[in-house]
């Protein structure tokens, strides 16, 4: 039974809308209902819950800030935020599902796309019908993207794509790929492939023990023709990509913080019932200490949010902003779960309480969509202008 009750130690609820709160428990009764009970079961299988990516998308969690018109909700990005920090409180790897079809894959359509290609794509992947992956990471370059090596070349009315991008969410089921490479002048370009050109393929990534139960895989470029008219036309170069990211990290600074309350939350109800030397070790001071020290930086990181979330609807946030949210609720979300692991003891290891998969999924979201050390090197970018990547 999901018993999760969210810790709100500075009444941040009164400065919700009743939409915002709508949105947030509308989300939070689909994880109790839908996932809960099944994604221990996925995560020991190290299976993906495919049957859950249509209910994502009736639900909405797909693109909700993205226009009616095109299929999505039209809500705002505090919304956004509030649906991945529900989604992430279930599990890393489901939200990561919804993260890089809303951010990495209907966003750059959205926000890039022509006309025909917003009406073709973005209302399928926001139902569901279609699963997106993003391909920007390759074997040989990460936190160094620009150095990408996939690359496309024109013939005649299409292009000929060859290359291969590594560690993608969604890839092995995706039926389209918002996929950067380089043309023949070394320009960075989004070109949507989609699954059955000839030449695309998507092997899957195994022997995972974190995201157990997300989808991880390649794509594969062996000479795929591609129509020109699948090529984003609004924006290109690096910072087309690295836009796609600010999207996504802002909503990953959400997600860790979902996952940071659900530890908490259940090592407080355990903290109550278990009994050793004749009380509740609840009222032991060791414990009091994690338990005051978890719900401090689980406050501080629901202000941060709540202000990104504001910033962000008015346009006015910073990649460094996103950044410094990413990094550091990311952080203090795997504090937490290690904290409350040992406050369980020996049942803390068990897919019986949620932690141990919590702790185990957040060592790859400090990882992905920037790595802790190059979001603190983008924070001192802002903040010296000085540039410490090369």
């Amino acid at each position: 039974m999901d018993a999760f009750n969210h810790p709100d130690y500075y009444q941040l609820d009164d400065l919700l809308s009743e939409e915002h709160k709508m949105v947030r428990d509308a989300t939070r009764d689909w994880i109790k209902r839908s996932v809960s009970p099944i994604i221990e079961d996925f995560a020991q299988r190290a299976a993906f819950p495919d049957h859950l990516v249509k209910e994502m998308g009736e639900i909405g969690l797909f693109g909700p800030y993205v226009p009616e018109e095109y299929g999505g909700a039209g809500l705002d990005h505090m919304s956004y935020g509030l649906m991945m920090q529900e989604v992430e409180r279930g599990d890393s790897g489901v939200r990561s599902t919804c993260s890089v079809q809303s951010s990495l894959v209907m966003f750059p359509i959205f926000a890039y796309g022509s006309e025909e290609q917003k009406r073709k794509f973005l209302p399928k992947l926001a139902t569901g019908e279609f699963l997106g992956s993003f391909g920007l990471t390759e074997p040989n370059f990460g936190s160094n993207p620009g150095g990408m090596t996939t690359n496309f070349k024109e013939d005649g009315d299409d292009v000929i794509l060859n290359g291969a991008k590594m560690w993608i969410s969604n890839a092995p089921f995706c039926d389209v790929a918002v996929v950067w490479a380089k043309n023949e002048a070394g320009r960075i370009k989004g070109i949507i492939v989609e699954r059955g050109m000839e030449g695309f393929t998507t092997p899957e990534t195994h022997n995972k023990w974190s995201l157990r139960a997300s989808a991880t895989g390649e794509l594969v470029f062996d000479n795929v023709r591609v129509p020109k008219s699948n090529i984003l036309p609004g924006r290109d170069g690096l910072g087309a990509p690295l836009s796609c990211l600010d999207s996504a990290r802002f909503g990953i600074a959400w997600g860790a913080l979902g996952a940071a309350m659900d530890c908490y939350d259940t090592a407080l109800r355990y903290s109550k019932e278990r009994i050793q030397f004749g009380k509740p070790i609840a009222g032991f001071q060791l414990q009091q200490k994690k338990l005051a020290e978890m719900i401090t930086e689980i406050t501080k990181a629901q202000l941060l949010t709540y202000r990104l979330g504001q910033l962000k609807n008015e346009g006015k946030a910073t990649t460094g902003q996103i950044s410094m949210a990413k990094r550091n609720n990311v952080e203090i979300a795997l504090k937490i779960a290690r904290e409350a692991r040992q406050m369980l003891g020996g049942m803390g290891i068990t897919g019986d309480f949620s932690i141990m998969r919590h702790m185990m999924n957040l060592e790859s979201v400090v990882t992905y969509e920037g790595t802790h050390d190059i979001h603190l090197l983008i924070t001192g970018l802002d903040i010296t202008g000085e540039n410490a990547f090369v």
